[in-house]
């Protein structure tokens, strides 16, 4: 009987689990869990209507994932966001995107072109409307477009790990200054592609991820508290 028991549970908690790993990533991605803030275990077992081993193997996972710290004397709290990480991701989405565009640029998809404008003119919209959220899914869109259409599964799989490790980062920089600079930078890599310009597409890719890191680095110096590295 005892078997039979654990054998029932094992699916509710390994559920439980997962779901909470999934509340916890989210918030702590849209930064309502700010980088620093102390996670009281007892809180979170409220907040998700779990008990206590769920949660500490949610905090766990996150760890391996670099979004927790847990530390023996202080519990655990939100890791601050290393801008080393940040950095060798950027690294590696200039390489994977820069070929990506390239790609495109070279080998004329009248179907991805056109998806490219149409989300670009829904950029547009978005920015006129001042909607950060909307903007924030269109560049996500945007982005993917750019590395699924290539046919290469596992380079479109390093370039969302890249981007998913920066996401954290890149909503501090979600500012209407920064969300004007992202679309015409967007724009730029879309006409370089339609213009079968390989090179000016790498370059205009390669601007734009610049430029995100680049505020990221001023944003680090004004904000010490929520990075970590210089």
């Amino acid at each position: 009987m005892t078997n039979g028991v654990s054998a029932a549970r094992l699916p509710r908690t390994t559920g439980a689990t997962s779901r909470v790993v999934e509340a916890l990533r989210l918030a702590i991605v849209n930064l309502e869990f700010e980088p620093g803030s102390k996670l009281d275990k007892g809180e979170l077992t409220r907040r998700f209507g779990v008990s206590r081993f769920p949660v500490a193997e949610a905090l766990n996972r996150l760890k391996a994932e670099g979004l927790v710290d847990i530390r023996p004397q202080s519990g655990s709290i939100v890791s601050r966001i290393r801008l080393a990480d940040a950095r060798e991701n950027i690294f590696l989405r200039r390489a994977l995107e820069g070929e990506a565009v390239a790609y495109h640029a070279r080998h004329q998809s009248k179907t991805l072109i056109a998806g490219l404008r149409f989300n670009i003119r829904q950029q547009r919209g978005a920015l006129k409307a001042g909607d950060r959220a909307l903007f924030h899914q269109l560049d996500l869109e945007f982005h993917d477009m750019l590395a699924s259409t290539i046919g290469y599964p596992r380079v479109r799989a390093l370039i969302e790990g890249a981007r998913l490790s920066l996401d954290r980062a890149r909503r501090l920089l979600i500012t209407p200054r920064r969300i004007a600079t992202t679309f015409k930078e967007h724009a730029k890599i879309v006409a370089a592609i339609a213009a079968s310009d390989p090179i000016a597409a790498r370059t205009a890719l390669s601007a734009h991820l610049d430029a995100v890191m680049q505020e990221l680095e001023d944003c680090a110096r004004a904000n010490p508290a929520l990075f970590e590295g210089g």
